[in-house]
């Protein structure tokens, strides 16, 4: 296969990644999803990633329709890396993708909940080994033989349970040999300390080289020593030798020149030939050590290679169910009628801020049995400015694109159908003709060419005029329903859409006033079949509460009498009376 069949790969990426590590080693990295060899080869992260997506899955990111609904699927994903126990399970996190087979989600869902298992159930001390050998791991640069050191680490701290599978029937001792041997033949050479007699070899052809450059030094030394005979001068010689070298005496006097015409040719002939013969030996003694280390890696067999595949896939489970421990995540019921139901939902981006007070949402649309009885096919969801309508939203397309991608959802239940599409379209403050088309181009052609789509669209009036927005929704409603979508459109002109159809129904999130401190009062949780309704008197209330000059506050209060002025004396009143009540 061409590098260049793979989405995101060019001439230029090509080039970059064949220079590098050749078509072949590429190929690999593409088809194993190896982030890392992708970027050490000269490839950005961020490209990286987005290529081993669609390697990973096409059909998959098909699913993300919008630039919204690809927004949320890259949050989940970044919120899901956070608690992987290395920087490769890391990678490979963020490379996952949405499914398209529901046996495929099943699979993955098995994975995480092994995961989940393994980590809820080990002590403080196991917790510790298992963060310690990935971290060894990733220290080691995630390569082969990282992955075999990761494997034994795992193996001799005693984890359990189904998740280390993987590993568990690794024969230790022959990965720990092969372990060795892997380092030792690591390169071009044999490593440095892999064998004692190899090293001692190489260390005295070092010393015999830096004498061989001045061999006046051991002429002076055996001169001061009083020696004047050719006896005295080659014992000498070798005694001097065998100090500075480590050598066998017998070794010395072999190399020994024979023919010399004076003593320093004596020392220069002396010292060639003795790095001749360590030379020689060192070559011979390589080979030897060689063949053993690699018969100690043939000795372990696959095992050395299924090290690799086993501790990749046991980082990523791991890490994926430490994610659902940590946020409390719970398995999704997959149905095959349409539908997308969820009970104490939350939002993951909230949930996981420790200073917010998050209020779990129960919601659905389409047929369900989880949440209040209704199946009607679509829901307008109405009421309070900043009454978490977009963040339900936010909500319902990270449980969807979650429970596609074979991971538990933020929810206590939930009940969804697989998708074609996901259609998610945030509010956007711009006004004008340009986003007015470029909005019906990114919402329409998904809508009309998936089988089974959901819509998920946000204040659809913020990109015209309220009395055309409300003729557009209204179309994009019925839209919906012909083509047998699921759809929850979030808009304040409910009254302008009466009356819906018989397969739709309007629901509203309600402000219940200012609390003492002033901040408005919301219960989040939408109530079926109920037109919610904005709360100007309640931010105007505010308002004129915080106003810091009369000038303003009389301002305030004039905008008020627009509204209802006993409404916002109500609304104050019952402010001032709580926040006196919770001093």
């Amino acid at each position: 296969m061409e590098l260049e069949a793979y989405w995101g790969v060019g001439p230029k990426t090509r080039a970059t990644l064949e220079e590098a590590i050749g078509t072949e080693a590429a190929l690999e990295a593409i088809e194993a999803g190896d982030v890392r060899a992708l970027v050490e080869a000269g490839v950005g992260r961020s490209r990286a990633t987005r290529i081993l997506r669609r390697a990973q899955s096409a059909d998959g990111m098909e699913l993300l329709a919008t630039r919204d609904a690809r927004a949320v699927y890259k949050t989940v994903l970044e919120e899901a890396a956070e608690h992987a126990v290395s920087e490769v399970a890391s990678d490979r996190i963020r490379t996952l993708t949405p499914l398209t087979d529901r046996e495929a989600m099943a699979d993955r869902l098995e994975a995480v909940e092994r995961g989940r298992s393994a980590w809820e159930q080990a002590d403080e001390a196991h917790r510790e080994a298992i963060l310690e050998a990935f971290e060894a791991y990733d220290d080691a640069g995630g390569g082969r033989i990282a992955a075999v050191e990761a494997a034994i680490e795992l193996r001799e701290a005693g984890v359990s349970g189904p998740v280390f599978e993987p590993i568990a029937d690794l024969d230790v001792g022959a990965l720990s040999e092969a372990a060795v041997a892997l380092r030792a033949l690591e390169g071009d050479r044999i490593a440095a300390g892999a064998d004692g007699t190899l090293d001692r070899l190489r260390e005295a052809r070092e010393t015999v080289d830096r004498l061989a450059a001045s061999p006046e030094e051991i002429l002076e030394e055996l001169r001061g020593g009083g020696i004047d005979d050719t006896a005295g001068f080659r014992a000498g010689t070798v005694e001097y030798l065998r100090r500075e070298t480590g050598l066998e005496s017998g070794r010395i006097r072999d190399a020994m020149a024979e023919d010399a015409v004076d003593a320093t040719a004596f020392v220069a002939e002396t010292l060639r030939a003795l790095r001749e013969d360590l030379a020689s030996a060192i070559d011979e003694r390589r080979e030897a050590v060689r063949s053993a280390f690699e018969a100690d890696v043939d000795a372990a067999g696959a095992d050395v290679e299924r090290a690799s595949a086993a501790i990749a896939t046991v980082a990523r489970d791991l890490s994926l169910g430490r994610f659902a421990a940590a946020r409390d995540l719970t398995r999704p019921t997959y149905v095959d009628r349409g539908t997308l139901a969820v009970v104490s939902a939350r939002n993951l981006s909230l949930d996981g801020d420790p200073d917010s007070d998050v209020q779990p949402v129960t919601y659905a649309v389409g047929r369900q049995t989880i949440a209040p009885p209704g199946d009607e096919q679509v829901s307008v969801l109405t009421g309070a400015n900043s009454g978490g309508k977009t963040t339900l939203l936010e909500t319902l397309c990270a449980v969807e694109i979650m429970a596609h991608m074979g991971l538990p959802v933020p929810a206590a239940e939930a009940e969804v159908s697989v998708l074609d599409r996901l259609v998610f379209h945030r509010r956007h403050a711009s006004f004008n003709a340009g986003v007015l088309e470029s909005t019906l181009r990114s919402v329409v052609p998904p809508l009309v060419s998936g089988d089974r789509t959901l819509m998920l669209v946000d204040e659809f009036e913020a990109i015209t005029e309220p009395g055309r927005a409300a003729d557009l929704l209204f179309g994009l409603v019925r839209l919906t329903i012909a083509e047998g979508a699921l759809g929850t459109f979030v808009t304040h002109l409910a009254d302008d859409l009466e009356p819906l159809p018989d397969t739709a129904r309007t629901d509203g999130i309600f402000a219940e006033g200012l609390t003492g401190d002033l901040e408005l009062e919301v219960d989040y949780q939408p109530r079926f079949g109920e037109v919610g309704r904005s709360t100007p008197e309640f931010i105007v209330s505010r308002l004129v509460a915080n106003a810091d000059e009369r000038a303003e506050e009389a301002g305030f209060r004039t905008l008020a009498e627009a509204l209802d002025t006993d409404v916002v004396q109500r609304t104050l009143s019952d402010a001032e009376w709580s926040g006196s009540e919770t001093v």
